[in-house]
């Protein structure tokens, strides 16, 4: 049997002494901090791969081109099936956006799956999909309960069983929901507590950031497919040129968060966004079928008065001007703000998006769309934009008055037949009163 001393090598052989042991230990010490310090002056004279010489930016990318022909390809395909979609009219845009917050909710889902803990838990994959659809019934069932009642108001009995559904829509989802907490909380087990609960927090959240900002886009359309046709354009145009901008002319970063945005991409994107959004209303507002608005489910093709908001407007120049007036739709001003917010503050979604990727140590969050990544990938400002478009055109674009069409709703929805002779009665009175006093 060999000795302990026999089968150590290198400084430590058999003849070591105490003093030689120690001195062993200071020169690996010795060579140990050489080599750090070596690595140190290394690293400081490596470029910073954030700096205007970074290879991450996207002017020094070598393979630039190729993915910019599989980003346009794919770019494309997108705008073609788009475009059929929104010639189809109101409904089908809802579909669509439907499907997207369904690959949405199934990319974020997915990426805080963990197999194992899956495993154990059966059942409770199902419980983060019940509470989706349960926030879909309620989201939806606000925004088009007006349009709903509408379509079968000619049906008697299918107006009484729709119109009690959304009286009562509000009480039967909130009960929805306390049948998932319960769910979760009867599925809770030991050992998994924190993952069950991380997930439970997770779905939450997909809902709040994800689900409830996009649902406004439904909203939007239904107020005419223009007012959600024109923010979605502008993000989309704001991508593109900021792509294009910083792809020829990106030198400084813009944040670290997504090392190949650059200043000269944001800045440029900003001015061809503001601008493109001044000559996109004059084009889309062109439309009856783009700035009419929907009432019902219906399919049919829409004519109607685009009001004072879609007509020319002609306004005076200064002398010096070899014209003397010129024309603008209101709705341009409006547009300009639309603008604004998608090139400055919108591009802030990506940046959050950014942060939650790096987070998860991921490039994209899917895969679904060659050279774009995932629907989150696309939808990430999407999402503010329609929150904003929707608050902006509630403030700012809509009547604060009650509209006549509006308060016919209120009484013939929530009123008996008894009410509304009664209703009919005291309006009668009171206007023959008027006519009297005016005469």
């Amino acid at each position: 049997m060999r000795s302990p001393s026999a089968i150590v090598e290198g400084p430590f052989r058999s003849d070591y002494s105490p003093s030689r042991f120690l001195d062993a230990i200071v020169a690996v010490g010795l060579r140990t901090r050489c080599s750090m310090f070596f690595d140190v002056l290394t690293l400081k004279a490596t470029p910073d791969i954030n700096g205007p010489s970074g290879a991450n930016l996207l002017v020094n990318d070598q393979n630039k081109y190729k993915s910019m022909f599989v980003r346009a390809h794919s770019s494309l395909w997108m705008l073609l099936g788009f475009s059929l979609v929104v010639y189809m009219g109101h409904l089908y845009i809802c579909g669509l956006i439907v499907g997207i917050q369904i690959f949405m909710a199934r990319e974020l889902f997915n990426l805080r799956k963990q197999a194992n803990e899956d495993r154990q838990l059966p059942g409770f994959r199902l419980l983060n999909w019940y509470f989706f659809f349960t926030a879909m019934l309620f989201a939806y069932g606000r925004f088009v309960s007006q349009q709903l009642v509408k379509t079968v108001a000619s049906d008697k009995l299918l107006y009484q069983v729709v119109n009690g559904l959304i009286k009562y829509q509000m009480f039967i989802c909130y009960f929805l929901y306390i049948a998932g907490f319960m769910w979760f909380i009867l599925t809770l087990k030991k050992r998994r507590y924190k993952y069950q609960f991380g997930q439970y927090a997770w779905t939450h959240m997909i809902l709040l950031l994800v689900f409830a900002q996009s649902s406004f886009t439904v909203a939007n359309i239904f107020e005419g497919i223009f007012w959600f046709l024109l923010p979605a354009s502008l993000i989309v145009v704001n991508d593109v040129a900021a792509y294009f901008f910083g792809f020829f002319f990106g030198r400084t970063p813009l944040i670290k968060l997504s090392p190949k945005k650059t200043w000269e991409g944001f800045i440029g994107a900003s001015f061809a966004t503001i601008l493109s959004a001044f000559m996109l209303a004059n084009i889309l507002g062109s439309f009856q079928w783009l700035t009419c608005p929907r009432k019902d489910l219906s399919t049919g093709w829409l004519r109607c008065d685009p009001g004072p908001l879609f007509k020319p407007k002609s306004y005076p120049l200064p002398g010096w001007f070899s014209w003397k007036e010129f024309s603008v739709m209101p709705v341009q001003w409006h547009a300009l703000a639309l603008g604004l917010f998608a090139s400055i503050i919108a591009p802030f979604g990506g940046f959050f998006a950014s942060g939650l990727k790096r987070a998860f140590k991921i490039k994209d969050f899917g895969d679904t769309i060659p050279g774009h990544g995932g629907f989150t990938d696309r939808m990430d400002c999407q999402m503010m934009m329609a929150v904003f478009a929707y608050i902006y055109h509630q403030s700012f674009v809509v009547s604060q008055g009650f509209p006549v069409e509006m308060i016919l709703d209120q009484i013939l929805n929530h009123l008996t037949d008894e009410e509304q002779h009664e209703l009919q009665f005291k309006l009668g009175r009171i206007l023959h009163e008027r006519l009297l006093e005016q005469q």
